[in-house]
């Protein structure tokens, strides 16, 4: 069945998705030389060809289409006609749908299955993919979103634009996707490095998404994604743990750090009725066990609503680069923005020193400092120097009763101070870590 899906037609894909869809009426495209731009031998033989095969006469179908009840511009690539390949004629279909999506404010789903670029046009072909570009980044600069569909495969510049250039990136199994062709990649290459899975392991993609649940998926993303903008922050959680303050620093330690107190998961399932994941930080890395990031419908007023969540754990690099791209993403949407801190600190290995931990940190800083969008934040755990300040809104920060904010790890602040292990519970209590404490400074808000 996902076999048969990756490979089906683009009118029978478009029926698979969508209650209804009304193809952009034909806008008269340029005059086709003979055979083409670079008058190619049998070029005009080949579209012919390939049209009687397909049925169409390029090689994407552009529209507007009905997805679970979400009204969106539809792109779709007709993989038999020429593989798939963009053409100066494909660029001009594609460049009138992005901008049909601006002006009605309409979101953009791509669905890719594309060699590349048309080996018959040449360099004419391969400047379509600066066009495509363009596009996508108007579009979201015009803060309409953009989801794509990796089908089979998807590879090139296709990959490249269409595909890498959406907000959300989703594929189906076994899809073959990457920059490099089969029949370009080195003989020696790792197949299985050319994959939608390997994809999302390397956080260029979000998630494979079955053929049977693609069409629900997508209605999911939409509804989401095309929620009204809104200045409004979202509450902070319902503190799910403890309700008494702790009696002393050392005390709120131990609260933060014991096993049975409530983490990301919990405070995420209670507060919305459904979510979709955000996964990955376009630069080759994950962190689905530090960080996790997506949206979803608050069960407080069914709005749309982002979050970044520590899980407890020492954040890495690629997890603060999500959260970083998370953000941003909800603030070119006017979507507010939850933040849940939880860590001992930022993971300090000499891996993270070469994946390069302090720019990601900084990075989210500055997604922080910069956003347009309201970011609430609920410190629900251990909030460990600025590793997790970094997911802190300044003056939009709350703290749940079973946790603490400090510098540093009071052992490690020990350390510093040269001083004893010994010493740690006092300097615990010196640093004022408690939320009490937090309030009294003005650092965070009481709940």
């Amino acid at each position: 069945m996902a076999e048969r899906s990756r490979r089906l037609s683009a009118r029978s894909v478009i029926r698979l998705l969508s209650e209804e869809f009304s193809p952009f009426p034909d806008r008269g495209d340029r005059p086709h030389a003979p055979d083409g731009p670079l008058a190619w031998p049998g070029y005009d033989a080949s579209r012919a060809r390939a049209a009687e095969r397909t049925g169409e006469d390029e090689s994407v179908v552009c529209g507007t289409a009905l997805i679970e009840g979400t009204r969106a511009v539809l792109v779709v690539c007709e993989f038999g006609f020429l593989g798939g390949s963009l053409g100066e004629r494909t660029g001009d279909r594609l460049e009138s749908a992005y901008a049909h999506a601006r002006e009605r404010r309409l979101p953009v789903v791509a669905l890719v299955a594309t060699g590349g670029s048309r080996m018959q046009e040449g360099m004419v072909a391969l400047t379509q993919l600066q066009r495509v570009a363009r596009e996508s980044a108007l579009t979201r600069a015009a803060g309409v979103p953009q989801i794509a569909v990796l089908r089979d495969p998807a590879t090139g510049g296709g990959w490249a634009t269409l595909g890498t250039g959406a907000d959300v990136v989703l594929a189906l199994p076994g899809a073959q996707v990457g920059f490099a062709g089969s029949r370009v990649r080195p003989a020696d290459a790792d197949p299985a490095a050319y994959t939608a899975e390997a994809q999302v392991a390397a956080g260029a993609a979000d998630a494979v998404v079955t053929p049977e649940a693609l069409r629900g998926t997508l209605g999911q993303w939409l509804r989401l994604l095309t929620s009204s903008p809104t200045t409004e922050p979202a509450p902070p959680p319902r503190p799910l743990g403890l309700t008494d303050p702790p009696a002393t620093g050392w005390d709120a330690v131990h609260r933060a750090r014991h096993p049975d107190r409530p983490r990301a998961s919990r405070y995420l399932d209670a507060y919305f009725t459904h979510r979709v994941t955000v996964s990955g930080d376009r630069c080759g890395g994950t962190d689905p066990t530090g960080i996790l990031c997506g949206f979803g419908e608050s069960r407080h007023d069914g709005r749309t609503v982002a979050y970044a969540a520590q899980t407890g754990t020492a954040t890495r690099p690629a997890g603060y680069r999500t959260a970083a791209r998370l953000i941003r993403l909800a603030d070119r949407l006017g979507v507010p923005v939850l933040t849940l801190v939880d860590t001992p600190g930022a993971a300090n290995d000499a891996e993270a020193e070469r994946q390069g931990v302090g720019p990601a940190i900084a990075d989210v800083f500055a997604a922080v400092a910069t956003a347009r969008t309201p970011v609430t934040t609920l410190v629900i755990g251990e909030g460990g120097s600025g590793g997790a300040l970094a997911l802190a809104a300044p003056g939009h920060t709350y703290a749940a009763p079973d946790s603490y904010f400090s510098v540093i790890a009071p052992e490690l602040a020990a350390a510093i101070l040269k001083r004893g292990p010994e010493d740690t519970e006092v300097t615990a209590n010196q640093l004022k870590i408690t939320p009490r404490d937090l309030v009294r400074l003005g650092l965070v808000r009481p709940l």
